[in-house]
């Protein structure tokens, strides 16, 4: 053994005989693929896994596949395939966890992508919550279902089984193991004609021969009807698979739309502005732009030029379902090969002219695009209808990507575009001594907006917060400096496209209150502290549980065992669940807590003396106390905005700050103002949740009424952006619940959240009660 497997193996509980010759095998070749953070991730795997009691076989298969699977597909799907085995250890036996392990090095080499990959594993978890006899068949027939289906594929492969033969186990399994005909139909059904894969090392060769450099290229799962490439920071992405188009093969396509991608890169020198477009003008303009760089790369490799020809002239049995697409078709056409007979105006000719002589003399220059792009837009709106946008994204051209590369979506300057105050643009944080700042802690003129901030570093007063940890002037009372802006997209359900880069969010610390308000709360609400008390004890994690009566477990369980051989014996038929299984019982949840701060919370409410914003005040500490004394990790963080420009994100308690006597008093400055941007709130909160670790995470937003804003005027946009949202975190796997003050909520707020998905409080005065007991309800499972 090496010296690093002979100090590990102690660590392991019980190890089986010549369990160190496989770790010493193992951690070898392991320590030359891994990083040092890489193989102590590893290795942390490994000893959990052996804790788990699902015997040694999980244990052996992640020190032999785990490294490879590193190798292919980054360190981080260590951490990841750790997770997703943790979950499903509580369903499945060792054996199926040691089939999964074998079956990631398959999986990372046929992805080939990190996102691919991370899809696989949802995939398996999936599978083992609706058709959990199909798993053991599957991840042994895994090489070849990967040779043969992309990730899209296999998902649909195999949900469609686990949904046919849910209520019979015998086809399931037949199903699953490739031995049913309905299996192999399907296979073949949903069997691509060339995997990306399979191509991705030839189309690096053949863009590296052209233009003497290495573009970089992922695929992606083409799930969505209408799928186009994309580049995306320089990044290439193409379909996981094409199926052959006619005599076309699926390689001939791939160099194709590689190539084509490539002359993108190589030959766009500048973005184009697409302020004041129209998607629809964007598009003409896109169609003018592929044909110059299309032309630059011809002019160079003449072969491309005839390789994408042919793709141009392809006859579909279909006619084209515009008008205008047809017509569009014939000009990409004549734009290819200004020698080919094409059915087009003398108009669309005259222009087609126009760019050939500008492209012969400045290929370089895309000011053709634009101007010549606007031109053949006006043409078509004076002659013939424009259609949809959706019509147009159909014309038939399979090779060519979206266009997002070529255009300019500027990053607005809030500072001139706004002319914000000039102390503003120029504020500098300058370090002072401990008599400076105390000569001048109460100086009236200090504010967010001086244009001076002292910063003192010496933390010389004590402030009690978690045993005798200690914070510095600053922090008890200083002002923080404001935090870099965050862009989000914004979704426009008239267009069905996002706005990109639409809302700005900036963080920002609560102002400090009285920390002893909060324990005055605390203390005036002591009943429903004392109820907080039970849910603690009900739902906290309370060791290990014994399951009984399973059909697949971890040990034998004597006493099932011997009433089945009596029932044998007799000559009844004996109960098949004899086995039993200790499971740790322990939560794997992150939680933030997301208030509405707007102006309307400051309203007091028909019938009561409290406002809202002092009652969610209550009931946030509530449940703060509640999630503490479970030991759940928490943040609490508050909204408003003033317009798209100015959303506002204050942080009332992070994740890694304890609920103490610094949370408390950010709670006890809690304001109200502006208005309710939800969408832009959720997209933030979510970012800062999927850096948790946790399994499950969840979102539990308060408000008291419908997303708005001052900058929208349509009532319906934010709604649908907010919708957008929720279904965009549940594909993250967020969960996302709404508490709703609003006694009006009924008629939007199903379709914000989903079914299931909100609660409607219309005694706003029983908010402290009920969120603590609304939390314990959706996390208790």
């Amino acid at each position: 053994m090496t010296r690093s497997a002979e100090s590990l193996l102690p660590q392991f509980p019980n190890p089986p005989d010549g369990f160190d010759d496989s770790l010493a095998s193992a951690l070898e070749p392991a320590s030359r693929i891994l990083s040092g953070h890489g193989f102590a991730q590893y290795v942390e795997g490994a000893l959990t896994l052996a804790q788990l009691g699902r015997g040694y076989a999980p244990v052996e298969a992640w020190l032999e596949h785990l490294p490879i699977v590193a190798e292919e597909c980054g360190e981080d799907t260590i951490q990841e395939s750790l997770a997703a085995a943790l979950k499903l250890a509580s369903m499945t036996s060792g054996e199926i966890l040691a089939l999964l392990f074998a079956s990631l090095p398959v999986a990372a080499r046929r992805l080939g992508d990190p996102e691919l990959f991370r899809g696989y594993l949802t995939l398996i978890h999936q599978l083992a919550a609706k058709a959990a006899r199909g798993l053991r068949p599957m991840l042994q027939h895994m090489d070849s279902l990967l040779a043969k289906l992309t990730l899209s594929g296999l998902k649909r492969w195999a949900l469609f089984g686990a949904e046919a033969y849910r209520h019979d186990l015998a086809r399931l399994t037949q199903y699953f193991a490739l031995e049913s005909p309905d299996s192999l139909r399907m296979l073949q059904q949903q069997r691509r004609g060339t995997l990306f894969v399979d191509a991705q090392r030839k189309l690096n060769l053949y863009l590296r021969a052209l233009w003497g450099r290495d573009f970089f290229m992922r695929p992606a799962a083409d799930d969505v009807d209408g799928y186009r490439p994309h580049i995306m920071q320089y990044m290439m992405y193409l379909p996981d698979a094409l199926d052959h188009l006619g005599a076309i093969s699926g390689d001939t396509l791939y160099r194709a739309m590689a190539a084509h991608q490539a002359a993108h890169i190589e030959y766009t020198t500048a973005p184009l502005n697409s302020l004041d477009l129209t998607p629809a003008q964007r598009f003409f303009v896109g169609l003018v732009e592929d044909a110059r760089v299309e032309f630059r790369a011809s002019q160079a490799f003449p072969g491309l030029g005839v390789l994408w020809g042919q793709l141009l002239e392809t006859r579909y049995p279909d006619p084209p379902p515009h008008p205008t697409v047809a017509a569009l078709e014939a000009v990409a056409l004549f734009f290819n090969d200004p020698g080919r007979l094409v059915d087009i105006t003398p108009e669309l000719l005259r222009l087609a002219g126009r760019f050939h002589r500008h492209v012969q003399c400045t290929p370089d220059d895309n000011a053709i695009s634009l101007s010549l792009g606007l031109e053949l837009f006006d043409y078509f709106a004076k002659t013939q209808d424009v259609p949809s946008l959706r019509i147009l994204n159909a014309i038939r051209i399979p090779y060519r990507d979206d266009n997002r590369f070529i255009w300019e979506f500027r990053v607005h300057d809030f500072a001139q575009r706004f002319d914000l105050p000039t102390h503003q643009q120029s504020q500098i944080r300058r370090p002072v001594s401990v008599l400076e700042m105390a000569h001048e802690v109460d100086c009236e003129l200090a504010g967010d907006d001086a244009q001076e901030i002292w910063v003192c570093s010496d933390t010389f007063m004590p402030y009690e917060d978690a045993g005798e940890a200690t914070v510095s002037f600053n922090d008890m009372w200083g002002t923080a400096p404001l935090s870099p802006p965050h862009h989000y997209p914004e979704w426009d359900y008239l267009l069905q496209l996002y706005r990109p880069d639409w809302v700005t969010v900036f963080e920002q610390p609560a102002r400090f209150g009285d920390p002893s308000a909060i324990d005055q709360l605390l203390a005036r609400h002591q009943p429903i502290v004392n109820d907080i008390q039970k849910i603690i004890d009900m739902i906290a994690p309370s060791g290990v549980q014994r399951l009984r009566n399973l059909e697949d477990g971890d040990e034998v369980d004597l006493n099932a065992a011997i009433d089945a051989l009596i029932d044998l014996r007799s000559g009844r038929q004996p109960d098949p669940r004899v086995m039993r299984r200790n499971q740790v019982k322990h939560r794997d949840l992150a939680v933030t807590l997301l208030l509405d701060l707007s102006e309307s919370t400051n309203d007091v409410p028909a019938g009561m003396t409290d406002t809202v914003l002092n009652l969610t005040q209550t009931a946030t500490s509530l449940l703060s106390l509640a999630i503490d004394g479970i030991g759940d990790p928490f943040s609490v963080a508050g909204f408003a905005s003033n317009g798209r420009h100015a959303v506002h994100y204050t942080i009332f308690k992070s994740f890694d700050q304890p609920f103490g006597q610094i949370a408390k008093a950010r709670l006890a400055g809690m304001q109200g103002a502006f208005s309710t941007r939800m969408g832009a709130a959720l997209r933030h909160a979510s970012n800062q949740l999927m850096t948790r670790p946790e399994g499950r995470k969840l979102i539990l937003l308060v408000t008291d009424g419908a997303p708005a804003d001052i900058d929208e005027r349509d009532p319906q946009h934010l709604r649908h952006d907010t919708k957008k949202t929720v279904e965009e975190l549940n594909a993250q796997g967020i969960s996302t619940f709404c508490l709703t003050l609003d006694p009006a909520a009924d008629h939007y707020i199903r379709r914000l959240f989903g079914a299931g998905q909100y609660m409607i409080l219309d005694d706003v005065s029983r908010l402290p009660e009920q969120l603590p007991s609304l939390f314990a309800t959706l996390t208790q499972s």
